[in-house]
């Protein structure tokens, strides 16, 4: 097996997650979303916004407990509901360096892009 696991057999996690804060009686959920960012940067797992959500890298449990925490701050700022989609994906068929699973995807993407375009230049 790879180094998509920890030492204690946890898997690698690349997760999505969009986390809503409702009934919290204002237009704006800005304020709760800076929250749960304050969490995730104690955390020290990688992470990314993005305009519908974040992706969030590493050991499935410490993501999941991140995501936990999130939500706990979240209502602690005040939102009485939270509703929170979430998307993960392992692997266990090659190794992936800490941090670098979501960017791995983004730059073979790139890659292939890259050499479509380069090859109907010429």
């Amino acid at each position: 097996m790879s180094q998509s696991t920890n030492s204690s057999n946890d898997l690698y996690a690349v997760a999505d997650f969009c986390l809503v804060p409702m009934g919290t009686g204002e237009p704006s959920v800005a304020e709760y979303v800076a929250e749960c960012v304050r969490v995730l940067e104690k955390t020290g797992l990688k992470f990314k916004m993005h305009g519908y959500g974040t992706n969030l890298e590493g050991p499935w449990s410490e993501v999941m407990q991140a995501i936990h925490a999130c939500h706990a701050a979240v209502h602690a700022k005040g939102a009485p509901r939270i509703a929170t989609d979430i998307r993960i994906g392992t692997r266990v068929d090659r190794e992936i360096a800490p941090g670098t699973g979501n960017e791995g995807k983004v730059k073979r993407v790139e890659e292939i892009l890259a050499k479509e375009r380069g090859a109907g230049q010429s």
